[in-house]
């Protein structure tokens, strides 16, 4: 093979370098062809065959008659191996054949004397071709070196790539892997809010079935961009500027959803985003449960406290024998609650908004506070369904907020009035107090989620007030002067709805 050519042609051109310097030595162009001339040559073609590690130097004259030879018998004889014609022709090559000490790479270089023009000799250089095996135990102990060498390199790379690799993976096992990611998908299929995340490149990685169903997908789609999945996506901004966004409402088709999105950091690199989002019909159903819930148990909680102390009232009344006192005083108890009632009927025509109307007034009652509701206040049912949940949510912790606020008022200034007007596609809400006020350096503080100045685990109320006007599309305005109260506008564009 082309190894084994190679190996050849560096032993040739070794041979002819050797067969050169010899022929240019003066007591062999002096002595080659002369009586006696193999005395001379014989010892200079031994010394220099043992020198350079040959197998043999053979100097022929021109009858092609040995003048040297490693075995002396053959000094003298006539060299033969059919391919030495050309070397006495004054030219120099190097073959390839079989000698009389077996196969070899023999040199054939003229010898000429000191004037260069006359041939006298020729000087053969041979040096025997090893067989491979041969090869092979001649450097065995390199090799044997080298595959110790190699064998402990590889051990020592594959314990540190191992250590490595294992670290990578928070040193778990293969089995470990396989286990934690099955788990993974199958928490995220069994979700009902949708999940959906990028990577760096915005390719999808995770979008389990609740997402597919909510947006309409269908198929596989991870590894695919993300814009040409859901072209309006804002998941690619949110990667980028790595900016979280909370409970945002987003159209998708005829319906819409409320997303929150997030970047994914590793070592507080940006290297994604998930967005975790439910459909908006969804959130409103569970909101006007769980506030329908909460009206009902609270209006049978005052209501209930509120006419034990009528009772209590009028059967005191009855045992002093104060009867037309007592009589006058359920007519009047009656006709306060009738009047109410009725005139939240006729203008308040969001039964939900007219119910928690209903149920903070007897809560104020209950805690000696005078709500005013304006009998201008007037409200139509919204256009689309489910959208009073919002609106309960705005009212409820605004009226909450302000009579929290006069808990330690003197019963002269425990006062909260309360405004609904619907004009054209707006609705104008207005909720006043005659508390503490507002301090100057809180009130651009006081929408923030968690801060609150009535101490810890609060400050959630107006935080999610003012995020559910945003989702609205409306804005709320706050005017307070501290020691004179306070007063919360809100402005909602009805017309389009939640």
């Amino acid at each position: 093979g082309h190894y084994a050519r190679s190996f050849e042609q560096e032993i040739g051109y070794r041979a002819l370098a050797i067969a050169r310097t010899l022929s240019q030595m003066e007591e062999i162009q002096q002595n080659v062809g002369k009586p006696g001339g193999s005395e001379i040559i014989q010892p200079i073609a031994e010394r220099a065959r043992l020198v350079t590690n040959v197998e043999y130097v053979v100097v022929l004259d021109m009858e092609k008659i040995r003048y040297s030879h490693p075995l002396e018998a053959f000094i003298g004889t006539e060299f033969g191996g059919g391919d030495e014609s050309a070397a006495f022709a004054n030219h120099e090559y190097v073959s390839r054949a079989e000698g009389v000490l077996g196969p070899s790479i023999r040199a054939f270089v003229p010898i000429k004397t000191d004037e260069g023009t006359t041939q006298v000799g020729v000087v053969v250089v041979g040096i025997l071709t090893p067989t491979l095996w041969q090869i092979l135990l001649d450097i065995r102990w390199e090799i044997y070196l080298s595959l110790l060498v190699g064998l402990l390199a590889g051990m020592m790379g594959s314990i540190y790539l191992a250590r490595d690799i294992k670290k990578t993976l928070f040193n778990l096992e293969p089995r470990e892997i396989a286990r934690l990611l099955e788990e993974r998908v199958a928490i995220l299929q069994s979700m009902e809010d949708g999940i959906i995340a990028i990577d760096r490149n915005y390719r999808i990685t995770v979008f389990n079935e609740a997402a597919k169903r909510i947006i309409g997908v269908s198929g596989d789609v991870i590894g695919r961009p993300i814009l040409e999945v859901i072209p309006d996506s804002r998941l690619p901004r949110t990667a980028k500027t790595g900016e979280a966004v909370f409970n945002q409402e987003r159209p998708i088709g005829k319906s819409a959803i409320l997303a929150s999105r997030f970047p994914i950091k590793v070592k507080g690199e940006i290297v994604g985003a998930v967005s975790l989002f439910r459909d908006k019909t969804d959130v409103h159903r569970l909101a006007e449960e769980l506030t329908g819930v909460k009206q009902f148990i609270e209006a049978l909680r005052v209501q209930s406290h509120e006419y034990m102390n009528k009772l209590h009232t009028i059967a005191g009344l009855l045992q002093l024998k104060r009867y037309q006192e007592a009589i006058d005083f359920v007519f009047a108890v009656s006709e306060e609650q009738q009047e109410l009632t009725t005139f939240l009927g006729r203008n308040i025509k969001d039964y939900s908004v007219a119910g928690l109307l209903l149920g903070k007034y007897s809560r104020a009652k209950e805690l000696q506070i005078d709500l005013v509701i304006d009998r201008a206040s007037q409200m139509n049912e919204l256009p689309e369904q489910g959208d009073s949940a919002p609106l309960v949510i705005i009212l409820g912790n605004l009226l909450e907020n302000a009579m929290e606020a006069l808990r330690d008022m003197p019963q002269e200034r425990r006062k909260v009035f309360c405004s609904l007007r619907q004009e054209q596609d707006r609705l104008e809400i207005l909720v006043q107090d005659s508390g503490p006020g507002i301090p100057v350096d809180v009130q651009n503080k006081i929408f923030n989620q968690g801060f609150s100045t009535k101490g810890p685990q609060r400050g959630y109320g107006l935080a999610l007030v003012k995020q559910t006007v945003d989702n609205w599309g409306g804005h709320i305005h706050l005017e307070s002067v501290e020691g004179s109260g306070t007063t919360f506008k809100v402005s909602l564009p009805v017309g389009i709805g939640g």
